[in-house]
Formats: structure tokens, C-alpha cells, sequence
């Protein structure tokens, strides 16, 4: 089944509903609260996400621009994406929530009116217009569960959540590369369970003999976004490609990131 952008970004503004409703009314203290992402506030979460929503609304629109932005910023000394994080502090957080609140929106806005052929040029491969707006939904949530993490707070289900472990199948082949390992050619069967109490499924029947990943979709989610350490979930694999994938298993592109160590949530 195609799917629609029109979907994608319905199911991107709920996941923005639930985020913005958390952030709305705290204080300024608030926003400085540490987050689970070591060296990371509450501010440098939400920063980083208005800064690449603006990036992306320049891939989109501007594809020559953002690629001379991309240039000048490899360029930068220092870890990019910490200094990108770092950049809105000392703002107030009244003033970043309208920051992210308006980038956001212009984003949406883009990607409703964006030409479905273009290729969508980014930080690592170009990327299809469905795509680029996937990912946004996957770093919206994974950013978001940073949030509220942070203030010990449940993150609410949306229907993003069924983007980002779809954008987690289909980044199996990136978890094996970004950490320089051969990309498997065996396929694995994935059966987990929505919020809803519904059955989501990936992966072709005959390989639930081979290689096999089961669990509730939130934990999925939380490994594939590297938001919670296999230890402290329910997912259970079988096979030796789904044990290696779920050991590593990272949705966004780039460097193989650190996760979160066992033991540093309770299990779910």
C-alpha cells in the first residue's frame, strides 16, 4: 500500500500535539532539566529538533542551499550535532516552544505542498519526500521520549508509533553498516503487539523459524531509537541475525550511537 503524505503528516502533527502539550507551561527551570541523552537539557532536545525541521524545510525547497549550508557546517570544529543541540540555550523556554511550534508548522506546510519525484537531500543518502517526513516523525518521538523521560512522565501513544517501527525494519541494513559489520542477507520475521492490543507484523512467515523478533511495538521502538537498552524490554529474538540486529539496532543515520546502558529504566 502507498503510503499517503497527508497520513504522514497527520500522524506527525499528533505525535507534535502530545510534545508541545507536555512542554506547554513549564517553567524556565524546567527546561533546563537533564535528560537521559548524556550533556542534553529538555532546551537542547527541542532545539535540536527546530533546527533540523528548518534544515529539512531547505532540503526540500532549496536543495542547492541546504547542500552549501551542509558544507559550511562539516567544516565547524566539535561534534556537529552537540553544537547544533547547545546553539538555542539561553533562550527562554516560552521562546523556544514558539521557535519549534512555528519551524514545525512551516515544515508540515512544506512537505504538503512538496513534489513527490524530488529527491530530498540530507546528512546521509538523499532521501524520498515520504521518507524525509518519516524520519521526522522517528526523531519527533525519539527526542519526545527524551522529554519525558526527563520529567518522569508516561509518552503517550500516537499513531506515529507505527512510522517509527516501520522506519526501525527498514533501517536493519544501516544498523549493520554503522557499525561496520556485514549486512546480512537473511531475512527476519517481526510480530509485535500495538497499543492497541493489534498484531504488527513484518517480515515473511518462513522466516519465523529462522530469525525471529516478538515483543510489544513500544519496546521496538524504544531499541530501534535506542532509547532503552534490550535488557529493560520485553522483546525476545531468536536467530542469530535478530539477536545481532537487536544488539545494535539504530533507526537514524550516522555514527553507531551509544544508547542507554542496562539497568538505566525499569523493565517493561
Amino acid at each position: 500500500m502507498a503510503v499517503l503524505i497527508p497520513d504522514l503528516c497527520h500522524d506527525l502533527d499528533a505525535e507534535t500535539s502530545v510534545l508541545v502539550g507536555q512542554l506547554d507551561g513549564l517553567d524556565d527551570a524546567d527546561w533546563s532539566t537533564p535528560t537521559p541523552a548524556d550533556g542534553w537539557t529538555i532546551e537542547d532536545q527541542i532545539g535540536h529538533l527546530t533546527y533540523f525541521d528548518g534544515a529539512v524545510t531547505t532540503a526540500v525547497t532549496a536543495p542547492e542551499r541546504f547542500r552549501a549550508d551542509l558544507a559550511e557546517a562539516m567544516k565547524r570544529p566539535g561534534n556537529f550535532v552537540d553544537t547544533i543541540a547547545a546553539a538555542g540555550r539561553g533562550q527562554s523556554g516560552a521562546q523556544m516552544l514558539e521557535q519549534f511550534r512555528t519551524t514545525r508548522a512551516t515544515m508540515i506546510e512544506t512537505f504538503e505542498r512538496a513534489d513527490l519525484l524530488v529527491r530530498v537531500p540530507w546528512y546521509g543518502p538523499a532521501m524520498s519526500v515520504a521518507s524525509a517526513l518519516t524520519a521526522r516523525i522517528m526523531e519527533t518521538w525519539a527526542h519526545g521520549q527524551d522529554v519525558f523521560d526527563a520529567l518522569a512522565v508516561e509518552h503517550p501513544p500516537t499513531a506515529a508509533l507505527r512510522q517509527v517501527a516501520h522506519i526501525g525494519v527498514r533501517a536493519l541494513p544501516n544498523s549493520f553498516v554503522s557499525h561496520g559489520r556485514a549486512v546480512p542477507s537473511a531475512e527476519v520475521r517481526l510480530e509485535l503487539t500495538g497499543p492497541e492490543g493489534d498484531e504488527w507484523i513484518w517480515g515473511p512467515e518462513v522466516a519465523r523459524t529462522g530469525n525471529l523478533v516478538t515483543g510489544s511495538a513500544l519496546n521496538f521502538c524504544l531499541i530501534v531509537t535506542q532509547r532503552r537498552h534490550l535488557d529493560d524490554t520485553d522483546i525476545i529474538t531468536s536467530g542469530p541475525v535478530a539477536i545481532e540486529w537487536m544488539s545494535i539496532a539504530q533507526a537514524f543515520a550516522g555514527p553507531a550511537g551509544t544508547g542507554r546502558k542496562s539497568g538505566q529504566f525499569p523493565k517493561r
